[in-house]
């Protein structure tokens, strides 16, 4: 079992040198968020972009994340109609599994 999260590729790529990754969504941080936002699978992670980064114009990626051993909570955000993962803590890169590209059309 894997969940999902969209990044910007620039953020990503300094989580590479750093070996974690600290941006919970666009324009927040973990520590400003108090979690990362992740997506169960594609269809979550599908409608995060185009309710959030449709107008996105800088590359992104989606990150395959492998959640073992890492702090995820299942929690229903307030308006939304079911439950998605929140990773509570940083992301170290060696649980990134695959990323690949993504686009917001």
């Amino acid at each position: 079992m894997t969940i999902l999260h969209i990044a910007y590729a620039a953020d990503w790529n300094a989580a590479q040198e750093s070996g974690e990754y600290r941006i919970s969504t666009r324009g927040r941080t973990l520590e400003q968020e108090g979690f990362i936002h992740c997506s169960a699978d594609r269809r979550q992670a599908d409608t995060v972009t185009q309710a959030f980064y449709a107008d996105v114009t800088d590359p992104l990626v989606l990150l395959e994340i492998d959640p073992t051993g890492l702090d995820i909570r299942y929690e229903t955000p307030e308006g939304a109609h079911e439950a998605f993962p929140h990773l509570y803590g940083p992301l170290p890169t060696t649980s990134v599994t695959a990323v690949y590209e993504h686009n917001t059309r």
